[in-house]
Parts: structure tokens; C-alpha cells; sequence
């Protein structure tokens, strides 16, 4: 039986969980799957090496997904809304960009938070998983979204594009009237350590959700928590994302719940 190979492109991703998630989920279908990780700092030629090497497709994760759209010869009507890409499908000679991570965050969303008020959020991050989560938000109901980011061009482009405000850094007033409040930017990775926000900002009228879900109790989650507020971690989101790019890959439908319970086991594997 042949291999389907798929992988992930990203940079400081070498405890990525993704290939032990895509290739149990397979091997539950009866499909050799291999799944590949390039942990590179530069996009390059990988998609090239990729697509030559005969590679189903690839996800793609900081700081690429953006970068790898003028690599693509398609993207789904979604992936072009958002303005990001976290999959790569290659199939007839094409490259075929999706974007999975704004169908995982608002499963995640309707999974854990699903009475959570959603007139004001305030999210971190206007990058490519930011884009995706600010698209799903506005989806989800939000009436009020603002995007933090400390690079203005990147901010102002989010925002204009889905009728945002946006600000360079979280304040006391922008907090205290927010029902909720996202980081959608790395940090908190164990590449990016740290907060990113004054833990003082936090407040228990607040929800939170942190898209990192390695570590997982991140530094925010921690604060958050502590401050009263109710705090949700990122391994939801990524579980949804990757039971769809899994159903992009190899046409197969997964089953969600037990990649979750999977990935469970293995974060508290990972947290012992």
C-alpha cells in the first residue's frame, strides 16, 4: 500500500503534535500516512521539494501563512477572505490553498464557550491565525472587535479589510468594557514566552481564549484564571483545524472527538 505523505511548514515547530494527530487518526482508517515536520525559518522551496517528492500537501504555521499565498495557484473562497493560509492541498499540478484554523476556532468557541457574550472582544495578534480567528469572531456574532498589534500596517490591513478598530497595545479602558478578550499571537508558545498583556488588565467579567496550546497552561491562561476569569486553551481549536485539513489530505472524514480525546491524553502526557 502506498504512503500518503503530508507534513507542516513552520519555524520552531519541532514539538509539534501534528504528526502523531494525522497519522493515529489514519491508521484508525486503515491508511499509511507519514507526516513530515519542516522546521525552517525561511519558506523557500519547501512547497517546490514538497510537491516533487509527491507529497499530498502541507500545513502551514507561523510565520508562513500568510507569506505562502503568492506560492499558491488556488485559494478557497474562505482562505481569500481571511487573507491566510494554514493548508495546502496539491493535486492535479496545482496548489490549493485553504484555511482550516477559522473552522477550528469557532468549533472550539461553540465547544467551550457557548453562552459567552460577544458584544465586545479585544483580540492580540493580526497575523495569519489572527486573521482566521477575527474572521470566525465577526462570524460567531461579535459586534464590537478590536485588533492589538504592535505592527501598524499589519493591524490597519485586518482591520480595514473586516470593519475593525484596531490599537498598538492593550489598555485598562479597552479591557474593562470587553466581554472577551483572544491571543491570537505567539506569544506564549515555549518558543515566545511571557505574557502578552499586563497580567493587571485581567478581570473576572472577562472570557478568555488562548489559541497557544503548547504549553498547555499557558502564562495568559495562568493570569487569567487567576483574576476570576473563565479561560479556555488552544487545544480545541487545534484539534477541529486538524481533523479538517486530515479530511482535506485524504478525503476521508475523521473522527473529531477522538482526535480530541488523543490529544488530550498527550498534552497530559506532556503536562506530567
Amino acid at each position: 500500500m502506498a504512503v500518503l505523505r503530508c507534513g507542516l511548514v513552520g519555524a520552531g515547530i519541532g514539538a509539534s503534535l501534528s504528526p502523531a494527530l494525522h497519522e493515529v487518526e489514519a491508521r484508525h482508517h486503515g491508511l499509511d500516512l507519514s507526516y513530515t515536520l519542516f522546521d525552517v525559518d525561511r519558506l523557500g522551496q519547501v512547497l517546490d521539494e514538497a510537491e516533487r517528492d509527491g507529497f499530498a500537501g502541507l500545513n502551514v504555521t507561523h510565520p508562513f501563512k500568510q507569506q505562502v499565498i503568492e506560492q499558491l495557484d488556488h485559494l478557497s473562497p474562505q482562505a481569500r477572505a481571511i487573507g491566510a493560509v494554514n493548508t495546502v492541498v496539491f493535486r492535479d499540478g496545482e496548489r490549493h490553498g485553504h484555511n482550516t484554523d477559522a473552522y477550528g476556532f469557532t468549533e472550539a468557541f461553540r465547544a467551550t464557550l457557548p453562552d459567552a457574550a460577544t458584544g465586545h472582544v479585544v483580540q492580540l495578534g493580526a497575523g495569519g491565525a489572527g486573521a482566521a480567528c477575527a474572521h470566525s469572531l465577526l462570524g460567531l456574532g461579535v459586534e464590537r472587535l478590536t485588533i492589538v498589534d504592535p505592527d501598524a500596517d499589519r493591524r490597519a490591513e485586518l482591520a480595514g479589510r473586516l470593519g475593525a478598530a484596531h490599537v498598538a497595545t492593550a489598555t485598562p479602558g479597552l479591557l474593562a468594557s470587553a466581554d472577551g478578550l483572544v491571543n491570537a499571537s505567539p506569544i506564549g508558545m515555549h518558543h515566545h514566552p511571557g505574557l502578552p498583556l499586563p497580567a493587571e488588565l485581567l478581570h473576572r467579567r472577562l472570557w478568555v481564549v488562548d489559541i497557544v496550546y503548547m504549553p498547555l497552561v499557558t502564562e495568559l491562561l495562568r493570569a487569567a484564571r487567576a483574576a476570576g476569569a473563565r479561560a479556555v486553551g488552544g487545544t480545541a481549536m487545534c484539534a477541529y483545524q486538524a481533523a479538517a485539513a486530515f479530511q482535506l489530505f485524504t478525503g476521508l472524514t475523521p473522527d473529531t472527538a477522538r482526535m480530541l480525546d488523543h490529544l488530550d491524553v498527550i498534552l497530559a502526557g506532556l503536562s506530567v
